[in-house]
């Protein structure tokens, strides 16, 4: 994990030597710590007291620029990157922290006092795996909306993704507003999501002009039960759906796109799921698997908030939340990242966070231990040692 930070931080020419020790050291604690990571809590794991922790978290750092090198350093070349944005709630006690307000949270069903995280992440199509790009806290702004505050994000980083290679952004049925799509399409990227199973779309017109008046372009409102003899049909996927798909006009985003219709029947019961695409040359099973490969961001929210302390912050400023959320989850993104190179494998791979928080913490108190004792790694016995007690504990040894 140090050569792998150290590297990347190096490749940051606008951060200073001091900066950087303290990120090597945030990023350490948050893989050792055990209870909660707050300053107070992260001073006992490291050698910096709680107000270190404070000031720094003030201080401004780039991670998306970090989190880039790291993907750029560590990853093949050739690796297939596409986006996906979604946001998360973080619960937060008190009354005077910035950005407080009421949010949808998942767990609940409704919406509740809080914060909430906007996070925009490339997925590895290869590996099925997510790693964070940047993390935004929402933040209320008069006269503008939250949905606006996400396209924004997007818009911001375009340049990063784009030397990433990405072209397709992937996102639930809540971005699928126009306010949302038209500045994502204008920074040039498509994107994939999912729309409300009973959408007003209308079919396109592809019959002969008749030579008066002006040009026919629609054929009606798309009926999903009775039109089904319409659409294109690709086969079934695993679960036994079937898949239709056409280019239909969307009356919500003002545009043609690309319609996929995942249709089921259970007994006398007919469903269906409706996914779409900006990009209407796409093929429809690439939009399936872009769409599903976009739910990898749940992990990401998952692992951050189990093991790596995202929702533990109790700094009341937005700089500092901001902060301790990019710095867990680029830890994340750290672990697995090592967890790739440990193994020598870039396909599809099973990583447990628990277990490498475990071996992290372990490998730093025998190395805290024999230090204090005068005793040398090097030494072949100790070393087996070393190794052996690494993953004591740890759920995959």
């Amino acid at each position: 994990m140090y050569s792998i930070v150290k590297t990347a931080l190096a490749a940051m020419s606008s951060i200073n030597k001091p900066q950087r020790r303290f990120i090597l050291g945030l990023l350490t604690v948050l893989t050792v710590f055990q209870g909660r990571a707050n300053f107070r809590n992260m001073s006992r794991y490291s050698d910096m007291s709680e107000k270190c922790f404070s000031r720094w978290y003030g201080q401004p750092f780039d991670f998306k620029g970090f989190n880039s090198h790291l993907l750029e350093q560590n990853l093949p070349s050739d690796t297939c990157f596409i986006a996906a944005i979604d946001a998360s709630f973080i619960t937060k006690s008190g009354h005077h922290t910035e950005g407080l307000g009421h949010f949808y949270n998942g767990c609940a069903g409704k919406a509740e006092q809080g914060l909430e995280a906007s996070l925009l992440s490339l997925v590895d199509l290869k590996s099925q795996t997510a790693f964070s790009l940047d993390v935004r806290q929402t933040l209320d702004i008069k006269g503008q909306s939250r949905v606006s505050l996400y396209a924004d994000q997007v818009t911001e980083l375009k340049h990063i993704l784009q030397r990433h290679g990405v072209r397709y952004l992937t996102c639930d049925a809540f971005y699928t507003k126009k306010r949302f799509i038209l500045p994502v399409n204008e920074a040039g990227f498509d994107v994939v999501g999912k729309l409300r199973s009973d959408a007003d779309l209308l079919w396109l017109y592809d019959g002969e002009y008749s030579g008066r008046g002006r040009p026919r372009t629609f054929m009606g409102k798309v009926d999903f039960d009775a039109d089904v003899h319409r659409f294109d049909t690709y086969g079934e996927l695993e679960a036994g759906e079937s898949i239709y798909a056409k280019v239909v006009y969307s009356k919500l985003l003002k545009r043609n796109i690309q319609l996929v219709m995942l249709r089921w029947i259970k007994g006398k019961k007919t469903g269906r799921a409706l996914l779409f695409s900006t990009d209407i040359e796409l093929n429809p099973r690439m939009l399936i698997q872009y769409y599903k490969a976009r739910f990898q961001i749940e992990f990401v929210f998952r692992d951050a908030k189990q093991h790596l302390g995202l929702t533990h912050c109790q700094a009341r400023s937005r700089k500092k939340i901001e902060m301790h959320m990019n710095a867990s989850l680029s830890c994340l993104n750290v672990l697995k990242i090592e967890d790739r190179l440990l193994k020598n494998h870039s396909g599809v791979s099973v990583i447990s966070i628990a277990s490498w928080k475990r071996r992290k913490f372990n490998q730093n108190f025998m190395g805290r231990l024999f230090d204090e004792l005068g005793i040398n790694l090097k030494c072949q016995k100790v070393a087996t040692i070393f190794s052996q007690y690494s993953g004591y504990g740890a759920i995959a040894a």
